[in-house]
């Protein structure tokens, strides 16, 4: 008689093992059960206003997230994102102070500031071999108090009205237009990562930085650059919570540093870097977002969905960041 080998092997086994193929896949059905909870016991939460809004926060968390799978994949960490989407988004509101025409301006000065940090954290952290995780905390704090020097702590400025509807229009009262970005940016990094030689020699520097550099790669130069991208686009990410929320604030986007870490790992993206997937990343992002939702619609008083969500991080960490390192 043949034994049958998936019933001997125990359910968590099961499960682990599902997720370390499909952790994607994995991120949407913990969504969608979590959305389902959420409707079963506040029935009202199932409605279009709700699941647009969803959609548009996944959107905006998923941009944010794209620099975070770059340095993560090639083996570093960045914490400035969220510092620099706070900065990019005060640049945009202050160059276009509530004036249409000014786009162009404000996404230069935005680009020019980004590569400035980025060139900043690779240079700290690749040229001169500081640890990500203390050197770019202690940039993105030195920028975040700028943005205090620079603005008393009050918003200033507003985005333009023509730039505000190209993020919040609806299309047919269902499409948020902030789509239309995702169907630029998306396939701008699917392409990076999977078609370029960039993204190539990414996965090869972060999985073994030895290999990559036997096989005639610049390592530096591949890290250099992930850096350099991260900020790029975390500083349009920037701009786009700008048109979103139509204004800014110090400080007002650096919680995304935090929360584009999270879901880049509960996408599958590894520490240890060498492996991920920006589907993985944007799976992620709405694994956090509808989570997050989901504390909100229960009402539960903010420091017990502070506690929650941060416990149930950690618990999502654990869960799957347990692979071991491609390098082994």
């Amino acid at each position: 008689m043949q034994s049958n080998t998936s019933t001997g092997i125990p359910f968590t086994m099961r499960v682990k093992s599902f997720v370390n193929r499909s952790p994607a896949r994995m991120a949407v059905i913990i969504a969608i059960t979590l959305y389902a909870f959420t409707i079963w016991r506040v029935p009202t939460a199932f409605n279009s206003g709700a699941i647009i809004t969803i959609i548009m926060l996944t959107l905006l968390l998923s941009f944010a997230s794209i620099g975070q799978t770059l340095v993560l994949i090639g083996g570093g960490l960045d914490f400035t994102i969220g510092a620099v989407m706070s900065s990019t988004a005060i640049i945009t509101v202050t160059i276009m102070n509530g004036m249409d025409g000014n786009f162009f301006q404000a996404f230069v000065v935005v680009m020019l500031v980004s590569i400035l940090i980025g060139s900043i954290n690779g240079l700290c952290t690749v040229k001169i071999g500081l640890p990500p995780l203390i050197v770019t905390l202690a940039i993105a704090n030195v920028i975040s108090r700028m943005q205090f020097v620079l603005t008393g702590g009050s918003p200033i400025g507003r985005a333009a009205p023509a730039f505000i509807n190209t993020i919040n229009y609806r299309f047919f009262g269902i499409i948020p237009s902030l789509a239309l970005y995702a169907l630029i940016i998306f396939p701008l990094v699917f392409y990076l990562l999977n078609r370029s030689r960039y993204g190539r020699q990414l996965y090869l520097v972060g999985n073994n930085p030895e290999a990559a550099r036997l096989a005639g790669m610049n390592a530096n130069r591949v890290k250099f650059l992930s850096y350099v991208f991260s900020a790029m686009f975390a500083g349009f990410a920037g701009m786009l919570e700008a048109g979103y929320r139509q204004t800014a604030l110090p400080m007002g986007l650096d919680g995304y540093a935090f929360t584009s870490l999270i879901a880049v790992i509960v996408g599958g993206t590894a520490f240890t870097g060498g492996v991920g997937s920006y589907t993985g990343s944007i799976a992620g992002a709405l694994l956090m977002i509808v989570l997050s939702n989901m504390l909100t619609t229960l009402m539960l008083p903010l420091p017990i969905q502070n506690i929650v969500m941060g416990s149930v991080m950690v618990l999502l960490l654990l869960f799957y960041n347990r692979r071991k390192a491609v390098r082994q």
